[in-house]
C-alpha cells in the first residue's frame, strides 16, 4: 500500500469528525507494523513496531515514553491531556507482539481482498492498535473536553506479558477505565469477562541407559512424564470451567536409550483466584511426585493471566459502549472468552474493564486471520464517545 501522510487533526474539528476521515491512513500504518514481524521473542522486531508507531505520534506531536524491564523495552506509553480534571484517567491498551516467526511477513505482506484485511497479526491484535493510535491523536488535538488517556503498547502479551506486566500494573492502578483493544469477535461482540491461565513449564530427570544391553539399569524420564500428563489431564473440570492441558512435550536421546529427560508445557485455564490457588498446588503435587523411583522434576511457572472477572460497573461500561456502537449502526453484545488476555491484570487491579473493543476480525493465530476493514472507523469512534461520556455517568 502506497505511503500517506498522515494530517493531524484540527481544533477546529472536533475529535469525531477527524476520526470519520482518517480511514485510509489508518490502512496506511496498519500495512506497515503488519508488515514487520513481531513475534512474542523477537524483541527487536516488536522495537521496529515501537519505532513506526513513534514515527506516527512524532508526527502529531505526541511525546512517546519508553519503558524498560531489564534491559529490555517492553512498552512504550502516550498521554494526551496529562492531569485534565474531567472524569477519572483512562487506559487504551494493546500488544504489538504476534505468534508468528520470523520470515512470516515476507511470506504474508499485508493486504486487502473482499472487505477483509490480511496478514500476521492483522487482527490480533495490530489493527487495535492502530485504532488506539488514531484516537490519542484526535483526543490529543481536539478542543473539546476529555478525560486524561493514556496508550500503553506492550511487547509480550502472546506469552503472558512476563516483561509488560510490571509496566501495565501501575497504569491499570491509575486508570478509573480501561479499553483493551483486542480484536473484536467475528460475530462482532466485544468480550465482557475471560478465563485466567497459568503456563508452567516442567522438566524431568532420569538416567540414560542401552535399552538393549542395559534396559534395568535406565530410568526412563519420558515413561514419567507419561504418567504426570495422565494425572495432569485428569484435573480438568468442564463444569466448573477448569481445563489442564500438556500442550507440548520433549525428550529422550535416542530410539534405543531410556530418555535421561524430558519436558513439557502445561496451560491451565480458571474462572477465578480461588480456583488458581487449588489447582496451582495439585499441579505442584503432581510434577514433584516421583512416579518412576530416581526421578526428579522441577516445576516453573513461566507466565500467568489474572481472570477478567465480570463487576457491576464493567457491565455499566458495557452498556454505554454497547449503546455509542449502535448509535453508529453496528451492533454487539458482551462475551465471555476462554481466551487470556491483559484485561485479566487491570480488572484484577480495580479498573473498569472493557475488552474485545479493537476492530472486528477472526481466524486468530492462523494464516486465515483477517480483520474487517469497514469496523476500523466506527469501533474506534465507538471507544471515542464512551470516553465522552464517563465523566457524565454515574459509577
Amino acid at each position: 500500500m502506497p505511503q500517506q501522510a498522515i494530517v493531524s487533526a484540527d481544533r477546529a474539528v472536533g475529535a469525531s469528525e477527524w476520526i470519520k476521515g482518517q480511514r485510509e491512513n489508518m490502512l496506511s500504518l496498519l500495512a506497515d507494523i503488519v508488515n514487520i514481524d513481531s513475534g512474542s521473542f523477537d524483541k527487536p522486531g516488536v522495537a521496529r513496531v515501537f519505532r513506526r508507531l513513534e514515527a506516527f505520534f512524532l508526527g502529531q506531536g505526541l511525546q512517546v515514553s519508553p519503558h524498560f524491564v531489564d534491559g529490555v523495552e517492553a512498552a512504550i506509553s502516550v498521554t494526551v491531556n496529562a492531569g485534565s480534571t474531567v472524569g477519572r484517567p483512562v487506559l487504551l491498551m494493546g500488544h504489538c507482539d504476534t505468534v508468528f516467526p520470523e520470515g512470516e511477513a515476507a511470506r504474508r505482506p499485508f493486504r486487502i481482498e473482499g472487505g477483509r484485511a490480511y496478514g500476521p497479526g492483522v487482527a490480533d491484535m495490530k489493527s487495535g492498535i492502530v485504532m488506539n493510535a488514531f484516537l490519542l491523536a484526535a483526543l490529543a488535538h481536539s478542543a473539546e473536553p476529555a478525560p486524561e488517556v493514556t496508550g500503553l503498547f506492550t511487547c509480550d502479551e502472546e506469552i503472558g506479558s512476563p516483561l509488560s506486566k510490571s509496566v501495565i500494573e501501575p497504569f491499570a492502578r491509575k486508570a478509573g477505565f480501561v479499553f483493551n483493544a483486542e480484536p473484536g469477535r467475528p460475530s462482532g461482540n466485544v468480550v465482557t469477562g475471560r478465563k485466567g491461565g497459568v503456563f508452567f513449564g516442567v522438566e524431568i530427570e532420569g538416567k540414560a541407559a542401552h535399552s538393549g544391553a542395559n534396559f534395568a539399569e535406565g530410568i526412563s524420564a519420558i515413561s514419567e512424564l507419561a504418567h504426570k500428563v495422565v494425572a495432569l489431564d485428569a484435573l480438568t473440570d468442564l463444569d466448573k470451567g477448569v481445563t489442564v492441558n500438556v500442550g507440548l512435550v520433549s525428550g529422550g536421546l535416542s530410539v534405543n536409550t531410556s530418555a535421561p529427560s524430558a519436558k513439557a508445557a502445561i496451560d491451565l485455564r480458571i474462572f477465578d483466584l480461588d480456583q488458581r490457588e487449588s489447582l496451582v498446588g495439585r499441579i505442584r503435587c503432581i510434577c514433584d511426585k516421583s512416579f518412576i523411583q530416581g526421578t526428579r522434576s522441577t516445576l516453573n511457572i513461566t507466565g500467568e493471566f489474572r481472570p477478567f472477572v465480570p463487576t457491576p460497573q464493567s457491565q455499566q461500561l458495557f452498556e454505554l459502549y454497547q449503546a455509542e456502537l449502535g448509535a453508529l449502526g453496528h451492533k454487539a453484545e458482551g462475551e465471555f472468552s476462554g481466551g487470556c488476555a491483559d484485561s485479566g491484570v487491570t480488572s484484577s487491579l480495580g479498573a473498569i474493564t472493557l475488552c474485545g473493543t479493537g476492530p472486528v476480525g477472526g481466524k486468530f493465530h492462523t494464516t486465515d486471520e483477517y480483520c474487517e476493514v469497514d469496523t476500523i472507523v466506527p469501533r474506534g469512534l465507538a471507544v471515542l464517545h464512551t470516553i465522552a461520556r464517563l465523566p457524565h455517568a454515574r459509577w
